[in-house]
């Protein structure tokens, strides 16, 4: 068994969005060379996540909306007596999770219709990273 590893770095303009990396995942895995195995997607920051979903601005918008309705942004969490003022990411970041894992199979995402993978960021512009795992034969 053998493994790869690969960083992603982000610094969103926005404090909160939905970066599809299907893509960079998919390279990370290919430069593997692993053919069998998992990989895995973590958001290295616990105000983030990673997600898999469909690439649909309309679900995009509906998960958006479900967690502001969830941990909505605002001044009333116990966090911010901390002089912060994040406490609603901490919460969205445990609802979406904060990594995935996709099967590899003959060297590619086994990834199912319509499944692609997103970098969620709930408090964004700060520099945060994600980590990619290969492992397999």
């Amino acid at each position: 068994m053998k493994s790869y590893t690969e960083y992603l770095w982000f610094n969103t303009e926005k404090r909160r969005e939905y970066i599809r990396i299907t893509d960079k995942v998919r390279e990370a895995c290919k430069k593997s060379g692993i053919k069998e195995g998992f990989i895995l997607v973590s958001a290295m920051h616990i105000s983030a996540g990673v997600f898999v979903n469909d690439n649909e601005s309309g679900i995009l918008k509906d998960i958006d909306n479900m967690l502001e309705k969830i941990a909505p942004f605002g001044p009333d969490y116990n966090h911010h007596r901390t002089g912060e003022d994040n406490g609603d990411a901490h919460l969205k970041s445990i609802l979406v999770h904060h990594q995935v894992i996709v099967p590899v199979t003959d060297g590619d995402l086994d990834l199912g219709p319509w499944q692609e993978i997103f970098y969620a960021e709930f408090d964004g512009r700060r520099r945060k990273r994600v980590i990619i795992k290969v492992i397999g034969e």
